[in-house]
């Protein structure tokens, strides 16, 4: 009997879990690099440390694959993935990372992978207050809310559906950034405050181009976030006033003494490449253009970071 070539091989159906879970997307897991650039040097020494960041990245992939893989469920059951993601689209947006629209994987194959993953993710997170050397209670409870929250972004309570969708992703994101670090030292500093905001910023200023594109498709399938729930004009202004809000949280952190003074000197490429963003998606309005150079823009900025850290740290 012939083989049936047209068949997925077990590694198709890896590759395409690995694209569900979103797993090349690595901007979200650079925040263990801020962390460990921001730490007291005496920690560094620590086996400790290094075993707490491991624990709290591994646990971090569980979570955003969970929240990724029930965002492309909902899309495609409720067809927005189908009208957001078109040929046309193509080169500007990987029509390959979306599996379940290419039928290599079954919504119910899909919610398995999203559930395994969540759990996956609670395990490790909770080895990693385990293991911790401090343990808070708000940033116990931080963890706990931050991995229901993700899981709920489009899927059981869909708080991306009901108006919190800018809101989660600000503040999950950028929680990341603060929760290792408090589990490692006791407690926050200006400066990690400052690069938590500018980590869900830059994250944010991502998903705000991408709903722009995705407007009438969104409003279609019921979707309310900002761009769903203003008209374009004052949508276009909301997305400015959140580019503005960078050079503003840095300025502010310069004038509390959370930074040194030539801190923001450091993020200048980032001003400017922000201003050629918004050049592109509001003037020009190619929005994806805007939306690919934002996730550029956010691995830059982890980049300056990492090299502004030490100075500003251990100087």
């Amino acid at each position: 009997m012939a083989l049936d070539t047209a068949s997925p091989t077990v590694g198709d159906r890896l590759r395409a879990y690995a694209k569900l879970g979103k797993l090349s997307f690595y901007d979200y897991y650079l925040c263990v690099l801020i962390v460990a650039l921001t730490l007291p040097t005496e920690s560094w020494g620590e086996p400790v440390t290094w075993l707490t960041l491991a624990l709290f990245v591994v646990g971090q992939v569980g979570v955003v694959a969970a929240t990724v893989t029930f965002d492309d469920v909902t899309g495609v059951r409720d067809g927005s993935d189908a009208r957001n993601y078109t040929p046309e689209t193509g080169e500007l947006r990987d029509l390959s990372r979306k599996p379940l629209l290419a039928g290599v994987i079954s919504v119910e194959q899909a919610e398995r992978f999203g559930w395994l993953a969540a759990l996956w993710g609670a395990v490790f997170w909770t080895l990693t207050a385990v293991v911790a050397p401090h343990r808070p209670l708000w940033v116990l409870v931080l963890l706990a809310v931050v991995a229901v929250s993700a899981v709920q972004y489009s899927y059981g309570l869909k708080i991306s559906y009901n108006g919190g969708q800018e809101l989660l992703l600000f503040a999950s994101t950028g929680s990341v950034v603060v929760m290792p670090y408090v589990l490692l030292t006791g407690a926050p500093t200006g400066l990690i405050v400052l690069e938590a905001v500018l980590f869900g910023l830059w994250s944010l200023q991502v998903s705000l181009y991408s709903n722009m594109n995705d407007v009438e498709g969104d409003r279609v399938a019921g979707r309310r976030n900002l761009a769903t729930m203003n008209p374009a004009g004052r949508y276009r202004g909301i997305v400015a006033a959140v580019a503005c809000a960078e050079p503003v949280a840095v300025l502010a952190a310069v004038l509390l003494g959370a930074v040194p003074a030539w801190f923001p000197l450091v993020l200048l490429p980032v001003f400017a490449l922000r201003v050629r963003q918004a050049r592109a998606g509001l003037g020009e309005r190619n929005v994806l253009v805007a939306r690919i150079l934002g996730i550029k823009i956010h691995r830059l900025g982890v980049l300056l970071l990492l090299v502004a850290n030490p100075l500003a740290v251990y100087l």
